[in-house]
């Protein structure tokens, strides 16, 4: 008789990008030629790697994303399912282009990202199984795909499902629409500062609260996370761990899955901070996403 999984379940959605990674000496200025020391090809994207981090750290997750039917789709697909994410339910659009990435790291584990973000991908968000959402202790998306997180965000919300926004780089316009259907909007810096354009990152953090959130966070490698929450809005900092890093593709990413996850579990939100902070450090420091036994062993050192 099998043993009934026990596991939290997060649902992901957005970005999955085919990621081609160069080590280099050096980011030069074009115009150039320059030889790679290294060379890696995976999965990657934003909600694509939180996935892998929710699985990797003791999660079931359930990931949605949209890849074409070119050479770059299936196997993107094939990589994520191998590291333990469910990808049953993603969407194979037809004669459309992948995402993919170039992306160039230095010695000191810095990342220049060239992105390509594919094409003919859809924007209908008719296909999601939103009723996966009703068993699902966490709900997470990025801003690439604005009109699936929307919908998915306000489904969560009428269902009472912990949803958390990666508050990436993205259009003022999208930021403004996405955070207030979110309980936990975690920016980055550019993030922050295209959400409430000229504002200190405090008054930010305030607005996203304002604007209906529960928690609100921003991520500043070294400098910790700065976050504040709609019952205190005292401004608190997560210091960072100190690690050496190698390569922060990624990290932010990591951050968030962990920080998902870390919310099915009925964590406190200072609880999540800690437990993410581990995890994207981690990240950082291996350039893998670590195990839950790895984290555990950081919180504890």
């Amino acid at each position: 008789m099998n043993e009934p999984d026990l596991r939290p379940i997060v649902v992901c959605l957005g970005s999955v990008v085919m990621d081609h990674t160069f080590l280099v000496q050096d980011i030069v200025q074009p115009p150039s030629k320059n030889r790679a020391t290294g060379y890696s090809l995976g999965a990657g994207g934003l909600a694509a790697n939180a996935s892998v981090g929710v699985a990797r750290l003791g999660g079931r997750c359930i990931f949605w994303g949209r890849v074409g039917d070119d050479l770059n789709g299936p196997p993107l697909l094939e990589a994520l399912g191998a590291q333990g994410v469910d990808v049953s339910h993603c969407h194979v659009a037809p004669e459309a282009r992948t995402p993919v990435s170039a992306v160039l790291v230095d010695p000191v584990g810095e990342r220049s990202i060239y992105s390509y973000r594919g094409d003919n991908l859809g924007i209908d968000p008719h296909w999601l199984p939103l009723h996966l959402l009703d068993k699902a202790q966490a709900f997470l998306c990025d801003p690439r795909w604005p009109e699936g997180s929307a919908r998915a965000l306000d489904y969560a919300r009428a269902r009472g499902v912990p949803s958390v926004i990666d508050g990436e780089k993205s259009e003022t316009r999208l930021l403004l629409d996405l955070v207030p259907r979110c309980d936990h909007a975690v920016f980055s810096e550019p993030g922050l500062a295209n959400y409430a354009p000229g504002a200190r990152p405090v008054e930010g953090l305030r607005k996203a609260i304002a604007d209906g959130c529960r928690a609100a966070a921003v991520t500043r490698g070294e400098k910790g996370t700065l976050w504040l929450t709609a019952e205190d809005p005292e401004p608190r900092i997560t210091p960072a761990f100190r690690v050496q890093a190698t390569n922060t593709t990624g990290a932010g990413d990591v951050f968030h899955g962990a920080y998902a996850l870390a919310m099915a579990e009925r964590q406190s939100v200072a609880q999540a901070m800690r437990f993410a902070s581990a995890a994207g450090g981690l990240r950082a420091r291996d350039g893998a996403t670590p195990t839950r036994a790895m984290v555990e062993e950081l919180l504890r050192s």
